[in-house]
């Protein structure tokens, strides 16, 4: 069969100047995976006539399908229809379906349309409407030389509802897809490098519709497993047992499976033991803790945290011994130990972990440059405390010593099971 390919182009001089996040062309290589067609491109360009043209042109070389998504708003910086007329060679007339949609839309709102409203409606002679129960601003669907081209409004909210329940359903009526299925395995603790040299012969006798990706971030790597075909029940079967073929080779690295999150991993663990966890934290400033409680019910297992920034609450409220600090510093194995340990027993947890570190980009020395962090996890059976060498940048850094003292806290956890 035939592979599908998509390309997702943005419009918006707002996304190249970095004024908003670009979160459309994320959401819709994932929704176009779910229905067999593969992305191939995503491009943004802004709100420039010739440029538009030039991305369109080159889109139309490589893709079935492309989906633009923004400058449709009724504004003059909006020139996306415009646009597109002059690249189809046609031109703008008011579409009585959409002027009615939009006369409705206001008329409901207690508001009279203006002719600058009513613009919305003046569409391209060659498309077909689609409406936006969502907003003002009109889908429209163009079928022109073997290649269909969608456009969306830039707002997600309204572009995500009119893909999902207009556009989709057409698009599969459309063309004929292969499926595609997506299986992720989720590691941490060992580098990409690392992880690919040990599963490197397992990975070269992948069969051809199987494909493998390595998708590092912050100290995790995504394994996914890609496979094509026209059976999406046994592409499943056969994702599931290259995934049993591979764990007996990192099963110590994997904390989970598709969406996991080591967060999530760790709540599982800790509700299954129905222990407490509490957090003292000195260089990640309440990170760990932010990270843990970005998730509804953490208050099942997370009893709560210290942000310990200076030696005075260390000792006040840790209960780190003074000689400690100043025989070895805050930023050593000592002291992050005291810290676990007398979290986990201030708050009156089970498990208590602590963090500190020189963060950077200042405060490093000879002997403790910037990236020296001390992590430690503490329970009633053992405390145990891990250095950590990174980098000079301070953000990467609180990120990091995050995942790997969380990490720390999940091996923690099985070992204790």
């Amino acid at each position: 069969m035939k592979p599908i390919l998509a390309e997702v182009i943005t419009i918006g001089d707002e996304i190249l100047f970095g004024q908003i996040t670009d979160t459309n062309t994320q959401w819709l290589g994932a929704e176009l995976t779910k229905i067999g067609i593969r992305t191939i491109r995503k491009s943004s360009v802004g709100d420039k006539k010739e440029a538009i043209l030039d991305v369109l042109k080159e889109a139309t070389e490589r893709a079935d399908l492309v989906i633009i998504t923004g400058g449709l708003g009724p504004t003059k910086d909006d020139i996306t229809k415009a646009t597109l007329c002059t690249y189809f060679n046609t031109t703008l007339e008011r579409n009585p379906e959409a002027l009615a949609f939009v006369t409705k839309f206001f008329e409901s709102r207690g508001r009279q349309i203006t002719e600058i409203n009513a613009k919305q409606a003046d569409l391209p002679l060659n498309c077909t409407y689609v409406p936006n129960d969502w907003g003002t601003a009109p889908g429209m669907w163009f079928n022109e030389n073997d290649t269909v081209y969608v456009s969306l409004p830039g707002v997600p909210f309204e572009m995500k509802n009119l893909m999902q329940y207009r556009i989709i359903p057409l698009l599969q009526k459309q063309f004929e897809t292969p499926t595609i299925v997506h299986k992720i395995i989720r590691t941490v603790g060992i580098g990409e490098s690392f992880l690919a040299e040990t599963i490197s012969d397992w990975e070269d006798a992948l069969p051809g519709h199987i494909k493998l990706a390595y998708l590092p971030h912050f100290g995790q790597v995504r394994l996914r497993l890609t496979g094509t075909g026209d059976d999406a029940t046994l592409l499943k079967k056969q994702l599931d047992e290259q995934v049993e073929a591979v764990l007996p080779l990192i099963n110590s690295y994997v904390f989970g499976f598709d969406d996991d999150e080591l967060e999530t991993t760790v709540a599982r663990l800790l509700s299954d033991k129905t222990w407490m966890l509490a957090t003292a934290e000195s260089c990640t400033g309440g990170y760990v803790a932010s990270q843990i409680t970005k998730y509804a019910g953490s208050s099942a297992y997370f009893v709560g945290g210290v942000v310990s920034y200076s030696n005075t609450v260390k000792v006040n409220q840790l209960g780190v011994k003074p000689e400690t600090l100043s025989q070895f510093g805050a930023v050593s194995e000592q002291t992050v130990r005291e810290m676990a340990e007398g979290v986990r027993k201030t708050l009156g947890a089970n498990v208590g972990i602590a963090t500190s570190g020189i963060a950077g980009p200042d405060g490093g020395t000879p002997e403790k440059p910037v990236g020296t962090i001390w992590i430690a996890c503490s329970t009633e059976k053992k405390t145990v405390a891990r250095l950590l060498k990174l980098g000079p940048y301070r953000e990467q850094n609180i990120q990091l010593t995050s995942v790997y003292v969380l990490n720390l806290l999940r091996q923690t956890l099985l070992e204790e099971n």
